[in-house]
């Protein structure tokens, strides 16, 4: 299996091919339009700004490549900023992100009266599963994920709300519409937990 992970100039990428390739995938990393349109599977990573990711797309040509893509119905995985990205808008930037899922992205709103709780979210938490789907299935009891980030998504429909966590309050920590998916946390830095939704990515 040949997985596309999409170079758009935020983040470090080199742990998801090492993982991917301890499950048998080949991973190529790329910023070429020309090879994202022959994608099987792809991977939309991200650390950082909502503006800069989606300045930095737009600077590519990227931005109607991507949407060829999930218009060929093939799996899309966005992980943190990249799960952000498929929103409409971020409380973060002006720029309009895909709007691949009906959600717009917040930043924490946390009781101030909390101060064991801050803005970053840093560190391992819990991922609770309310509704099937493949990228989810047979994870141990109790998932712990790797997370860091200052904002959000909240979604229209309940029904693109895959697993919630709770930091102050639940948020929604996997989503799903169609074929594309989007992972709040890096499952490339948790690891066995990671491992499988790579796994389970990779059965879809």
């Amino acid at each position: 299996m040949d997985i596309t992970v999409v170079d758009y100039g935020v983040g470090n990428l080199g742990a998801i091919p090492n993982m991917l390739k301890r499950l048998g995938a080949t991973a190529r990393i790329t910023d070429r339009a020309s090879e994202i349109e022959r994608a099987q599977k792809l991977i939309l990573p991200g650390v950082g700004a909502f503006d800069t990711a989606m300045s930095n797309l737009r600077s590519l040509d990227l931005i109607d490549t991507l949407g060829h893509v999930r218009d060929r119905g093939l799996p899309i995985l966005g992980l943190c900023l990249g799960m952000q990205l498929l929103a409409r808008s971020s409380e973060e930037g002006s720029l309009a992100g895909f709007g691949w899922i009906p959600a717009d992205v917040v930043r924490f709103r946390l009781d101030e009266s909390d101060r064991s709780l801050h803005v970053p979210m840093m560190g391992w938490n819990y991922v609770r599963v309310i509704r099937p789907h493949g990228l989810v299935a047979n994870l141990d009891e109790d998932p712990r994920f790797y997370f860091a980030h200052s904002y959000h998504l909240v979604c229209d429909n309940a029904e693109d709300v895959v697993a919630l966590t709770t930091y102050g309050y639940d948020f929604p920590s996997v989503v799903q519409r169609g074929n594309v998916m989007g992972a709040q946390f890096h499952p490339e830095k948790s690891h066995r937990f990671g491992m499988k939704i790579f796994e389970n990515f990779l059965a879809l």
